[in-house]
């Protein structure tokens, strides 16, 4: 059934056939793609950082030097192949400096969150076993916190300015941490011929990236130079195969997820092969990411389903011929309308997973509409990316579901990981699969569409009531900005639950909408049982830093 890929028969961009498979993959470490970049577009702009009234640009052969440099500084610091570096920056030159740096060494690099607080920062460095600490001047004050429990050899900081004042911190007084450096002074004072290290692509890890921070303790996931490469080739190139003379060296992509989450990771590392310009922004600041856009006109602008319910507000986006590419989290089929009507251009979407590099499922029909060959585009995370095997099970029976019914999506490929740290195979079923933990369906072309995440799924009385599809009408309300639902317990059924709804409305609209307006218009539109109960208005939604709805949050708040 799955087995036959059913789906390749929609690997098509237009009227341009894409590639059944992109085999052989090359066993590269991921460093060689920048080292190539910078030959082959030594004076192209690799990345353009923009905060506020500030920017700065590295071109290629530029930003070459400086991994090359930063390489030797961390050598002379004892960072020796295999050993975890922790990073802790925001979207920043100073990031991908720090991670071409730590790989070109064959060291592993673990990119935590900004937003981490010090007992977060502590675990997750002490189950990496890292010594070596890069973080912005501002995370010094976490570390000083939790120095005494970690065996750092080195912390190196740098100055970076961050929304929403924009503000260079002043360095001042340093905090006692042993082995204290400035990543700027390091970069100065070393030479650029750092140690030839032999990696082994298919066995030596890269990343160390830690998920699955929503459903329990954080897990580090250990993905392979091989794994990032594969996937870079099988995803982004691939998609853009017809289309690669009028993109390498001479695109930009505009980056609005934080690059130290895998989506905005991969997004680096996609781009750097064809010599693209990575538009570095905060993603919080939205009116930046409007004048961006308007300024700069890039190729593709990658965010999240966040993004573009907030930007569809924005009077100053007009219509326009970008390729707009949503991921990390579910889109709204009504967000995604709306969207299409306001600028033009389809907006697509993806889907993948942490475990997997960041993609397993690109949607091509939003690109063929971009190009002008197709009058419709499906709303889809779309089909799975090449030399990528899915299958769908049912959540009771372990069996395959025939198509158009749905169950967990599992995945296999080139991509995904060689396991959660430190085991290899630990969290991947037999025989490779990853089970993803999210109920999808695939309808006959191959087009896969996420349902809801396991977790996510409200239990009214037995019934399966799937949070995202009552999102999804809730976003169809012209009055609703941004909304989600999350399960409550229902006290007169011990062991159900009742549908809560939490809804930002349109400036427009506030105070002119009732909780029983919203509750009519689900009626209208959803089974009885999926009906919301309880409708909580509110000025805005808690986000995570990727700009994602923070349906923990929600459901912490709602227990307390």
């Amino acid at each position: 059934m799955y087995s036959e890929k059913p789906w390749v028969k929609s690997y098509k961009v237009g009227p341009y056939k894409l590639p059944k498979t992109m085999e052989p993959y090359p066993k590269i470490p991921v460093n060689k793609f920048l080292d190539d970049a910078a030959t082959e577009f030594p004076d192209n702009i690799a990345c353009t950082f923009i905060a506020g009234d500030f920017r700065t640009e590295l071109t290629y052969s530029e930003l070459k030097l400086q991994v090359d440099k930063l390489a030797t500084a961390l050598d002379d610091l004892g960072v020796k192949k295999r050993d975890r570096v922790a990073t802790i920056l925001p979207s920043c030159p100073q990031f991908i400096i720090a991670d071409y740096a730590i790989m070109k060494l064959g060291a592993v690099h673990i990119p935590l969150s900004i937003l981490h607080r010090a007992p977060e920062v502590l675990y997750e460095i002490k189950e990496a076993g890292a010594e070596t600490v890069i973080c912005s001047y501002r995370r010094l004050e976490r570390l000083d916190e939790i120095k005494d429990k970690l065996k750092l050899r080195n912390v190196i900081f740098t100055p970076v300015p961050t929304f929403p004042d924009y503000s260079f911190p002043e360095m001042k007084d340093l905090p006692d941490i042993a082995n204290l450096h400035q990543l700027e002074d390091l970069i100065e004072k070393s030479d650029s011929s750092p140690p030839t290290v032999e990696i082994n692509p298919i066995e030596d890890l890269a990343l160390l990236p830690f998920t699955g921070g929503t459903t329990g303790v954080p897990k580090a996931t250990m993905l392979t130079h091989y794994n990032i490469t594969s996937n870079v080739i099988q995803s982004l190139h691939w998609m853009m195969h017809p289309l690669r003379s009028g993109i390498k060296g001479k695109a930009a992509a505009l980056i609005c997820v934080p690059i130290f989450h895998q989506l905005g990771h991969y997004t680096i590392h996609a781009g750097i092969p064809w010599g693209l310009r990575g538009i570095l922004v905060d993603g919080r600041d939205l009116s930046l990411i409007a004048e961006i856009i308007n300024e700069y006109r890039p190729f593709v602008v990658v965010g999240v389903p966040t993004h573009y319910m907030l930007l569809l507000d924005n009077p100053n986006l007009k219509k326009m011929p970008i390729f707009f590419f949503s991921g990390a989290a579910a889109l709204p089929q009504d967000v995604a309308q709306k969207w299409e009507e306001k600028i033009g251009t389809p907006l697509s979407e993806g889907y993948g997973m942490t475990e997997a590099c960041a993609v397993t499922h690109m949607n091509p029909s939003g690109l063929s509409k971009v190009t002008g060959f197709m009058p419709k585009v499906k709303r889809s995370v779309g089909v799975p990316v090449a030399d990528t095997e899915v299958k769908i099970i049912d959540l009771e029976t372990g069996e395959e579901v025939p198509f158009g019914e749905t169950g967990e999506l599992w995945v296999r490929g080139p991509q995904v990981m060689k396991g959660y740290w430190p085991t290899p195979g630990n969290g991947l079923q037999d025989n490779g699969w990853l089970a993803t933990g999210d109920i999808a369906k695939m309808d006959e072309d191959g087009y896969f569409y996420i349902v809801d995440r396991i977790k996510d799924m409200i239990n009214v009385s037995g019934m399966k009531v799937y949070s995202q599809t009552v999102d999804d009408v809730l976003h169809g309300h012209p009055a609703v900005s941004v909304a989600g639902v999350i399960g409550v317990s229902d006290p007169e059924r011990p062991g159900s639950e009742r549908v809560k709804a939490f809804v930002a409305l349109r400036d427009n609209y506030k105070e002119k909408v009732t909780t029983d307006d919203i509750i009519q218009y689900c009626k209208e539109k959803l089974p009885s049982y999926a009906v919301p109960k309880f409708v909580e208005f509110r000025d805005s939604l808690p986000l995570t830093l990727v700009m994602k709805l923070d349906k923990k949050m929600l459901r912490e708040e709602e227990n307390q």
